[in-house]
């Protein structure tokens, strides 16, 4: 059985979740600074320089923070070969893992498995999350995303989609016309019964989702 080898380090691990024994996921607070998450990672040639391209900020934190969440999820020292394929979808060259992340504010999300393919996704819950519903959500599903707690009902169609997305990981895929979503029940934790419809493409996905803190994370393992 695969378990995370969640040991104590200085980074502040959230919370983590095994979805099954070979497939888990984590949040991490990103607190330390620049320096000290660059300082915890092996990169090459390439990998700075495309760091030093990075504006300093949330988007220098958020690419760190990632990476050494992998690290510790992995909990290797050897040198993590993680590329970006020609579709966005960020893969292993040296380890045998299926992987996906995910990053919103103050807070990164890695999820990893030796056997699936798998997509995760984090988002800070706000309101206006409503003005760009139409972009995302077809009209058969914004029937049953209404009061009480429509933007959270929002937030996992969201989530939902952004992770199948990902782990399908092929780009052209269209959140309103190609992944549908069927209806749920908003609880603290649950299931979202999804469909990636896309000549001649047929897949179905059961997502898990979750509340964590002002957050809404969705997490999906395929074929």
């Amino acid at each position: 059985m695969f378990v995370l080898p969640f040991r104590v380090y200085s980074m502040a691990i959230a919370y983590k979740k095994q979805i099954d024994n070979d497939t888990a996921f984590a949040i991490w607070k990103i607190e330390e600074e620049a320096d000290d998450l660059y300082n915890q990672l092996q990169l090459n040639e390439e990998e700075k320089a495309y760091y030093e391209q990075l504006s300093a900020g949330k988007r220098s934190l958020h690419w760190l923070g990632t990476r050494v969440l992998l690290r510790r999820m992995l909990n290797t020292d050897e040198y993590i070969d993680c590329k970006v394929d020609q579709h966005g979808k960020p893969y292993l060259i040296n380890l045998p893992y299926h992987i996906s992340l995910s990053h919103s504010f103050e807070y990164a999300a890695v999820m990893i498995s030796k056997k699936h393919y798998v997509g995760i996704d984090i988002e800070q819950v706000k309101q206006k999350v409503e003005r760009i519903a139409h972009k995302f959500m077809r009209k058969e599903e914004m029937v049953f995303v209404t009061d009480p707690d429509k933007i959270k009902k929002l937030y996992v169609c969201w989530c939902a989609k952004e992770a199948v997305y990902k782990c399908y990981g092929q780009k052209e895929v269209s959140f309103v016309n190609h992944i549908r979503l069927e209806k749920f029940e908003l609880q603290n934790e649950g299931i979202v019964d999804a469909q990636l419809i896309k000549e001649p493409v047929n897949i179905k996905y059961q997502v898990g989702y979750m509340q964590f803190k002002d957050y809404m994370v969705g997490y999906v393992k395929g074929l």
